[in-house]
């Protein structure tokens, strides 16, 4: 490292910022900073690093622990031995080798620690998932939320702490568990917290399309009610009516709950985590009026609240790396405490005043915004830091994130685990460790101030980037960049969100903050929109474990191209990228234009491999329908151009999960009409608004509801116009004629859903292809499956927690005599027909196309 980014550390250190500031601050810091004599340089980097080792071996003990923890107890033993042991031979050494043994000693008792946490509640986490859940038995429970309510694919989610747990019919309910709060997870579907919209009937007439390929009603969307109760926050004690099953190895929630009813509240959160729900609250409220994306992007720039984000702005965050904004990190706390501190020292407040005002300012920031893995470290490494000063001995900041990490594996070694937790480590080691000597690499091609506002994020993306592949397998190309032009906004977007957050409750204020807020908000919603519609703005990367490790090493060399090295390093890190690019090229474009030429071209309907989700493409006469769009934009975008599709005549959305919709992104301004299910509250509504604006004909499906598309024929089976918003009431489209399979998708719908629909559906005498519902859930109505006598039964699905496709359905699907086609296995499945009958062809491992005997 530098004696210039040697003298940003110490400088950072005797700030007390737990975390990189960003690019300008950074610089700033730099400039100002006085570089110490390189001898006491050396011995500042050797105790920096001299805790590494510890929080390495915490860190290990903490994953194997949490993933065998029936082996947690012999394990602690054995450790507790070793540590014993290594105290006994260091106390018998002299001179440099007592110091390490002493380190030695410290590594085993800091990981005999972890694996002791782990052991000591092993007795509560079993007596939980002893519970006789099986067989998707109901059981009622009682529990506190531990975790801020956060949107999922299917609903919402948060942490809790289970406290009781009943199983048994009404007037039979027997107590099953009482504990001591054992963490869960529990996911309530199909509802929108906060607001409700306004009930309107359709009238359920058939009817036929007008004279355009894919013709439709242009009626209002309509909008339902369905919402969690404002009192579910944080600290909130609540009783839930569902089904569970047992969580993951290595998971902190010992069961996942799922709702299959209202979620009562018992008790509403109360003292301070009363105060910072109706903060975080007020705080929505008062940007709930200005213009979007960047008025719903202010609390989560603040206080980490990303409820009113737009899914769209949410995408293109990812998609340009600028989704760290929103997760409160360490660098807003470092905003706190650094104005706390500064807010004191002008005050002319003694030392301990101003460590006492940071600690409060830190803790009540933490409060407000919930203790997450990025939250508490970047805390815990901002109290060390404070009470080091507090000591007159302020640490550097690779010491502050070892001993941060330390203790927090020691208090929760479950974060072992976390990828949050891990990001955030990461990405503050690499700013601490990586910057520095990148910005002295990039200074010998650019002036030292664009060298150092480059290396910041640079550093981050460098070490995060392996990490990040195994939450979504693609690269952001231009998030440098991006991260470079909302840097600057992002301390001004917090700051000023915060005062409008405290502010929130005095007329005009709150508003008027809010308000200013917007400015910085609103660029960085800009910045994220452009770069993410950019051509190439993602590339494709290998998934899993082996994604990791092959990015790790590109960004290793990448490294050691940019930093000062050995020639014979420098010559091989141009080898390996010269070899990556060659790579990417051959996997990325020319593999694409290789799949395109492998697509049958007489294809009629296509399931593209989107993830776990829905996005099925029908194609008639030129005309084109797609029902759903997945999760995500850019699978979509990429499935649609390897079909040659430019526009899309007719969009059914089912329903408005993410998993359906979440992809909208990709056809915006391309859609003619748009066919929907019943909305649930203001985002749905804003989500059919949106694709008003580029020019979609909106229209609220209804039973009964027809059209064409090119040749074929589509009409709507379902919902009824009373049937309340979520997965039952997803729109179930029947399409047949026109050289199209004859062809029914079921949405999401459940066993009961399914049952209510065939009650009054006309349904055919038999078909092609069936779209399982619910992405092979186990939720299925057998009857309805062997009713429809289908051919091939086609499930959307991708990686996921839930099972999906359960085995009892696939042997259910075989059972009815279908070929099952999934596209996590096989990849973008394609059907058509011809002379010989309905064929299908797969992407992945796929025979010549097969003959498939048609549906009765």
């Amino acid at each position: 490292m530098s004696t210039r980014a040697d003298a940003a550390v110490e400088a950072v250190s005797r700030a007390a910022a737990p975390a990189a500031p960003p690019p300008g601050a950074q610089a700033s810091v730099v400039e100002r900073g006085a570089a110490p004599p390189a001898g006491s340089l050396r011995r500042l980097r050797r105790r920096d690093a001299r805790l590494v080792p510890v929080a390495a071996a915490a860190w290990a003990t903490a994953a194997l622990s949490t993933l065998h923890p029936d082996a947690a107890v012999p394990v602690a033993v054995v450790l507790w031995i070793a540590a014993a042991v290594s105290i006994a031979a260091a106390l018998r050494l002299r001179g440099a080798g007592r110091g390490g043994g002493a380190l030695v000693a410290v590594v085993f008792a800091v990981a005999a620690g972890v694996a002791t946490h782990v052991a000591v509640s092993l007795p509560a986490r079993d007596a939980a998932s002893a519970l006789k859940i099986d067989g998707g038995r109901a059981l009622k429970v009682e529990l506190t939320a531990v975790g801020k309510i956060e949107r999922s694919a299917d609903g919402w989610r948060f942490d809790a702490a289970l406290h009781r747990a009943l199983l048994g019919g009404r007037g039979s309910e027997e107590t099953a568990f009482a504990g001591a709060g054992v963490p869960v997870l529990v996911r309530v579907a199909g509802t929108e917290p906060g607001g409700a919209g306004e009930t309107r009937d359709g009238d359920g007439a058939a009817w036929r399309g007008d004279d355009s390929a894919a013709g439709t009603r242009g009626d209002a969307p309509a909008a339902l009610p369905g919402r969690l109760d404002d009192d579910i926050d944080l600290g909130a004690r609540l009783r839930v009516t569902g089904t569970a099953w047992r969580a993951d190895p290595g998971d902190r929630a010992v069961l996942v709950i799922d709702a299959n009813g209202p979620v009562e509240v018992l008790a509403p959160p109360h003292g301070a985590l009363a105060a910072a729900s109706a903060l975080r609250r007020g705080l929505v409220a008062v940007t709930s009026g200005l213009p979007p994306p960047g008025g719903g992007l202010i609390a989560g720039l603040a206080v980490g609240d990303t409820s009113a984000v737009d899914p769209a702005l949410d995408a293109a965050m990812k998609t340009s790396s600028l989704s760290h904004l929103t997760a409160v990190s360490g660098a807003n706390c470092a905003l706190v405490v650094a104005l706390a501190f500064g807010a004191a020292a002008l005050c002319r407040a003694p030392r301990g005043v101003r460590v006492l005002t940071g600690l409060g300012a830190l803790t009540a920031f933490v409060v407000l915004v919930s203790p997450e893995p990025s939250v508490v470290r970047a805390g815990a490494m901002a109290a060390i830091a404070m009470l080091g000063i507090l000591l007159g001995r302020p640490g550097a900041g690779l010491s502050l994130l070892t001993t941060a990490v330390v203790v927090l594996l020691l208090a929760d070694p479950w974060l072992g685990l976390s990828l949050g937790f891990a990001l955030s480590a990461a990405a503050t080691g690499a700013l601490l460790v990586g910057a520095g000597p990148l910005a002295d690499g990039l200074s010998q091609w650019m002036p030292r101030p664009l060298a150092l506002g480059v290396s910041v994020p640079l550093a981050a993306q460098l070490a995060c980037g392996p990490l990040i592949v195994l939450i979504s397998p693609q690269l952001s190309v231009y998030g440098v960049v991006a991260n470079m032009i909302a840097a600057p906004a992002a301390p001004l977007g917090t700051i000023v969100g915060l005062a409008a957050c405290v502010g929130a409750g005095i007329p005009l204020l709150g508003s008027g903050l809010a308000a200013l807020a917007w400015l910085p908000a609103a660029w960085i919603a800009g910045t994220a929109t452009t770069f993410a519609d950019l051509p190439g703005a993602v590339v494709a990367w290998p998934e899993g474990f082996g994604g990791l490790a092959a990015l790790a090493v590109l960004g290793g060399a990448v490294a050691a191209l940019i930093v000062p090295g050995h020639p014979r390093v420098r010559a091989a890190a141009v080898l390996l990228v010269a070899a990556a690019t060659g790579a990417a090229l051959a996997l990325g474009p020319i593999a694409d234009a290789m799949t395109r030429a492998g697509i049958p071209p007489g294809w009629t309907l296509a399931a593209c491999d989107v993830g776990q989700g829905d996005a099925v493409v029908v194609r008639s006469a030129g005309s084109v329908a797609l029902i759903d769009t997945g999760p995500d934009p850019a699978p979509l975008a990429r499935c649609l151009d390897e079909l040659g599709i430019a526009r899309v005549d007719l969009l059914v959305l089912t329903h408005f999960d993410l998993d359906h919709r979440g992809g909208i992104d990709a056809v915006r301004g391309r859609v003619g009409n748009l066919v929907h299910g019943p909305t649930s509250g203001p985002s749905d509504v804003r989500v059919l608004e949106e694709l008003a604006a580029g020019g979609a004909r909106i229209t609220l499906a209804s039973r009964g509801m027809s059209g064409l598309l090119g040749d074929a024929h589509w009409r709507v089976l379902w919902p009824r116009a009373t049937t309340a918003p979520g997965n039952d009431a997803s729109v179930v489209v029947e399409f047949r004629g026109g050289g199209v399979p004859t062809a029914l998708f079921l949405g999401d719908l459940s066993a009961a859903g399914q049952q209510a629909m065939k009650a009054g559906a006309d349904l055919l005498a038999g078909y092609d292809v069936v779209k399982v519902a619910h992405h092979g859930s186990a939720d299925q109505d057998a009857a309805l499956y062997g009713r429809l006598h289908a051919a091939v039964a086609l499930i959307t699905v991708g990686e996921n927690d839930y099972g999906h496709p359960r085995g009892e359905t696939l042997t259910l699907l075989t059972a009815a005599g279908a070929r099952v086609a999934r596209t996590d296995r096989e990849g973008l499945v394609a059907l058509w027909r011809d002379a010989d009958g309905m064929r299908l062809w797969h992407e992945r491992a796929a025979p010549p196309p097969a003959a498939v005997a048609p549906g009765g």
